[in-house]
Order: C-alpha cells, then sequence, then structure tokens
C-alpha cells in the first residue's frame, strides 16, 4: 500500500521524486505530495487524486536537493488533499506507508500536550510524536529511537528535520523499504522500480533499523543505535522491464510475458530430469501435512495446488485466507509445512501467518517472486518465482509462475510417493518443455477472446461455474474480471446451482464454464446444460470437443497434462477480462480502491 520516494544528492531532486512517485503509482493513487528543502525551508505540495494533478503545481526547476514524496491508498481518512502525505508537525515533516495501530492512544497524548491535529490519519499523530521526542532530547537518532519502542503497527517512513537540510533518515518495521545509491546521491523507496531508472544498487532495511542518509553516505543504525554493517545489493531487472514498452497497457504487457516468465521459472528449477527436481524440492519429503495460505489471487494458485497435490501426490493439504487463518487455532504439528505464497513477499496478513507458525515452531515454505522480501527472510525454506517486475495490480504473470511452482512440487511428490509412475513422468516432462510454446499459442489467439468480450461486456453480471480443479481456476477467472472491469462476477461449485445459486440465472445471463476435468467432465456438462435451459449465455472453455451444441461460445484450449492444465486455461480468461474492462473504459492497471501490495491488514 501507498508509494514512499526519497533523494538527497547532486542533483536536483524534484525530478527524481516525481519519477519514482510515477514508478510507484501502482502501489497507490488517491493523492500524492512532495516535501523539499527550498531556501533552507521545508515547502510541500500536495494534490488529490493521481500524481498527474500534482505534477501541474510543480516547478522542477527549483533549487532544491533534498526531497520526499508519496502516492497515497487511503487508510486511515478519505482521499483528500487533507489527508495526503507528506504531513509536517513543528521540525518534522514525514511520509509513511503501513498503520499505526496505537495511534488514538498516542493522539489523546498529545493533544494533552497541545498539539492540534488537521488530518483524520494516523501519519500526523506519528510525526507529532517525532516531534515531541525531539523537544526532550534535541538529537533527531534517539527520538527515532524512542519511536520505535512507542509505535505499535506496521510503518515504513520517510523523514526530514527542519533541523537538518542535509539529511534524509528512514525508518521501518514491517513494512518495506529499501535504500538505492548511484553517482549523484541516495534515495530511499517503498519498492525497486521506483529507483530503476536510476540505479540497480540497493540495501535492505530490516525491521527496527534506523537510516542517516546525505548525499554521500549512508549509515544504519539499530534500536540501540549501534551501527549495522549493511551489503549493497544488485536488482536483476533492467529499466526497461518495469515499463509499458509499446503497450497500451501493463496488464496487457504482463500477459503477453507468460511464456518467457514461464520459461523462467521452470528452468531455474528443471533441466528436464527428475534429478533436479530432486535436487531443489526433496526437503519436502519430510512433511506428512501442508498448509497453504496467501490471500487473493495467490490464495487460488494455493486452491490449486491443493487439487493437484492431493491428487498426484496423495498428501492432506489445507488451503486457508491468511487474514483468518492467522486468528484460527491451527492444528498443525512437526509434520506439517506451511506454505506462504506471495508475490510481493511483504503481504500483510500471511507475513503474520509465517511469524505464528515459526512462533510455534512449524517449518515454513516461502513462494515469493521479490528476492529478499520480508517472507523470503523469514521462511525456513523459500521458492522463487522469476516473475521479474509486475507493475499491473491485477497479477497475471505472478499468478501464472506460482501454478508452475505448484506443478514442480506435484510432479516431483507425486513420482516420489510412487503415484506417478515412469511412464506418467516421461509425459509431464514433455509437455512442460512444450508449454512456452502453447502459452504463446494461446495468447496469439486473443481476437477470439476479444471477440467473445465485446458480447459480454454490458452485463451487470457474470458467473463462473466448474468442478474440481476448474473451479479453483473459476475462482481467479471470476477475480480477474471484477477486479478491473467492476462487474459483479461470481465464481460457483458447478454441483452447488440447484441449491440456490441457479435462481440468479436469467435470459443471456453470462455463464463462463471450465471443463477440462475429464473425470468429471459429464457431470459439468449436465449443470450446463441446466444453466442453459434457463437462458444463460454459455461461453464454453474446454480441452475437449463436443458434437452436442450446448454453448453459445467455445474457447478451445490445448490439451496437456492435468498437473499443467491449469497454466493454459488462465490466459485466455486473463484476456477476456481485460477487453470486458477496456470496452467499459475502466482503469485496468489501476482499479478504483486498489493497490498493488498490501502491507496493510
Amino acid at each position: 500500500m501507498c508509494g514512499i520516494i526519497g533523494y538527497v544528492g547532486k542533483d536536483k531532486c524534484i525530478p527524481k521524486i516525481i519519477h519514482g512517485l510515477e514508478a510507484l503509482e501502482y502501489r497507490g493513487y488517491d493523492s500524492a505530495g512532495i516535501s523539499y528543502f527550498f531556501k533552507n525551508k521545508i515547502k510541500t505540495i500536495k494534490a488529490e487524486g493521481k500524481i498527474v494533478n500534482l505534477k501541474a503545481l510543480l516547478n522542477f526547476n527549483e533549487e532544491s536537493y533534498l526531497g520526499i514524496g508519496h502516492t497515497r491508498w487511503a487508510t486511515h481518512g478519505k482521499a483528500n488533499k487533507t489527508n495526503a502525505h507528506p504531513h509536517s508537525v513543528g521540525k518534522f515533516t514525514i511520509v509513511h506507508n503501513g498503520i499505526i495501530e496505537n495511534y488514538s492512544e498516542l493522539k489523546e497524548k498529545l493533544i494533552k500536550e497541545k498539539y492540534v491535529f488537521k488530518s483524520e490519519t494516523d501519519t500526523e499523530v506519528a510525526c507529532a510524536l517525532f516531534d515531541f521526542l525531539y523537544k526532550k532530547n534535541k538529537n533527531i537518532l534517539e527520538t527515532l529511537s524512542e519511536a520505535i519502542k512507542i509505535l505499535k503497527g506496521s510503518y515504513a517512513f520517510g523523514i526530514i528535520c527542519n533541523d537538518d537540510a542535509n539529511t534524509l533518515y528512514a525508518l521501518r518495521n514491517t513494512s518495506p523499504l529499501i535504500i538505492a545509491t548511484d553517482e549523484t546521491g541516495n534515495f530511499i523507496a517503498s519498492d525497486v522500480p521506483a529507483i530503476l531508472k536510476f540505479t540497480n544498487k540497493y540495501i535492505l532495511l530490516e525491521d527496527n533499523e534506523i537510516a542517516q542518509i546525505t548525499a554521500d553516505k549512508i549509515v544504519v543504525y539499530n534500536n540501540n543505535l549501534e551501527i549495522v554493517k549493511k551489503n549493497i545489493k544488485t536488482f536483476s531487472e533492467s529499466y526497461e522491464a518495469a515499463t509499458k514498452n509499446g503497450y497500451e497497457h501493463f496488464m496487457l504487457k504482463e500477459i503477453n510475458e507468460q511464456d518467457k516468465v514461464y520459461k523462467n521459472t521452470i528452468d531455474y528449477y528443471f533441466d528436464g530430469t527428475i534429478e533436479s527436481l530432486e535436487k531443489n524440492f526433496n526437503f519436502l519429503n519430510k512433511f506428512e501435512r501442508i498448509d497453504i495460505v496467501a490471500c487473493g489471487s495467490a490464495y487460488h494458485t494455493g486452491l490449486v495446488g491443493k487439487c493437484l497435490i492431493e491428487k498426484y501426490a496423495n498428501i492432506p493439504v489445507n488451503v486457508e485466507v491468511a487474514s483468518e487463518y492467522r486468528y484460527k487455532n491451527c492444528f498443525y504439528n512437526n509434520k506439517t509445512l506451511v506454505i506462504l505464497v506471495s508475490q510481493s513477499g511483504e503481504t500483510a496478513d500471511t507475513l503474520a501467518v509465517l511469524r505464528k507458525a515459526k512462533n510455534d515452531q512449524i517449518k515454513t515454505l516461502a513462494i515469493v517472486n521479490v528476492v529478499g522480501s520480508s517472507i523470503a527472510r523469514e521462511a525456513d525454506y523459500v521458492i522463487y518465482i522469476k516473475a521479474g517486475c509486475e507493475i499491473a495490480v491485477a497479477t497475471t504473470k505472478a499468478y501464472l509462475a506460482q501454478l508452475a511452482i505448484f506443478s514442480l512440487i506435484t510432479t516431483y511428490l507425486g513420482y516420489k510417493n510412487g503415484v506417478i509412475d515412469s511412464k506418467e513422468l516421461t509425459t509431464i516432462f514433455k509437455d512442460i518443455n512444450l508449454l512456452p510454446n502453447l502459452i504463446n499459442k494461446t495468447i496469439a489467439n486473443y481476437e477470439t477472446y476479444f471477440k467473445i468480450a465485446d458480447k459480454i461486456y454490458k452485463h451487470k453480471q457474470i458467473f463462473f461455474i466448474g468442478r474440481g480443479i476448474d473451479y479453483a481456476i473459476s475462482m481467479e477467472a471470476s477475480l480477474k474480471l471484477k477486479e478491473i472491469s467492476y462487474i459483479n462476477s461470481v465464481a460457483y461449485q458447478a454441483g452447488e446451482l440447484k441449491h440456490g445459486t441457479i435462481s440468479l440465472i436469467d435470459k443471456n445471463t453470462p455463464v463462463i464454464a471450465i471443463a477440462t476435468d475429464k473425470y468429471l467432465l459429464e457431470k459439468t456438462i449436465s449443470n450446463i446444460k441446466e444453466v442453459k435451459a434457463r437462458g444463460a449465455f454459455v461461453i464454453l472453455v474446454s480441452n475437449t470437443t463436443f458434437k452436442d451444441h450446448f454453448y453459445d461460445e467455445f474457447i478451445t484450449i490445448a490439451d496437456v497434462h492435468p498437473i499443467l492444465q491449469s497454466i493454459i486455461i488462465i490466459i485466455p480468461l486473463q484476456l477476456l477480462a481485460y477487453k470486458v474492462a477496456k470496452n467499459n473504459g475502466c482503469n485496468i492497471d489501476k482499479p478504483k480502491n486498489l493497490a498493488k501490495s498490501v502491507t496493510v491488514e
């Protein structure tokens, strides 16, 4: 949630900060603001809405070499100019990601100290706390160290102080923040894309660390104000990877990258032999049960993983939403593996589950995209997907890469547990190698999906149905459609239609039916005929051809081994959702009320 950027150096800071904000706008776009030193005073400019509104208010040539900026996804307080960051109280001006859980208590105490608050935000309260503590000790580092002991919740702060016109300060707990460096100066940012145009060299801040940054020096302290030695890391992606590269939308670009993403992910762990899978996944053998915990689309990949692992590896799998799992009684033991799935590796609820499991001495596996993210660092085992920068709020390529990982895990465990024999293993390996080309061909058939989208985009309600793994895919396809087109889209188990759902079917109601599971095919067809008989406009997605014409539109997909089939199924449905949203004039990369990385509960 939200994007932070800060710069101190030899170059003018406003152009760099605005570029960073534009690169981070996928993290929040309710409002934006910038604060910078100008003629030895801090100047703040804020605007409601997107960053283009802020740009119109700025003089990019002003002589300023230290500043902070923020693009907001509203949590505390409405999305307006007053609540927009940066916030200033007394000597301090700050930008903030996260949520201060004890802000109400702190606010009451600070009001008694004669502080007056203009906004509804917890951020302004934190800023007032900094100012209050600084009045006592007159030392910025000691102020921040003391604040860490008082603040509760998740936070990443970019901080400047009237009394130190040459220094940028940073502080984090749970919410991500990096420091980057190039030949002109130094940056802070909440995500790597903000700084990729300038540098790929960065430092990770850990929880409760404080950074003191000038144009030519970076010093990091722990909470006891002892200097911490930090290693400079190199981000492997290029700046071009974080741009649209000629595509109309990031989402469309990322859909078209999926053949490459699949190949990069598979090739990292699999060289065509079972020995490579043994090398990378042998640690899984010690577990008798798996709990997969995630949020949103990552949760949906867990549902697919459950179907596959239970069927082909004969291991019981429980899949739950992280925000529920973290508060329930968990019936795990030392033979249970908790798998955390997260694109960013910073998802707040998922990270909380990981810490809960570790506190209970349960082994954890992270499946994440971002190297060095909090979940990756804290898990016992980590498997990285190779999706590269994903900018569109609606995930596509990261979701597909997560499916690819679950296909490899299933293949390995299935063979190891004797469910998959050598003959079937050969078939799976063959299809693994065929898939990049099949993914490419599926994407290339976009006109078929676009024509169908043109027929349904005006409807206010669209349903997805499927059984087994097809239902798991329906969940993701429905989410993709609703989050970018704002159409009320719901996925149902096809076998449950008669228990109430079928009452929602009117004439010409679009029903997208997924039918690829051969074992359940006849049952699914019966359910499709039921909705068709009640007037539904049926779009069938299948890897099988039919003589009986019980549908209105047909999307045929390549027939591959079931362990890999879901990877192909989702692509037409991603493109269908994209075109429906485009036809409706929606902001596809930045859907309303959503942000890319959910780092607050």
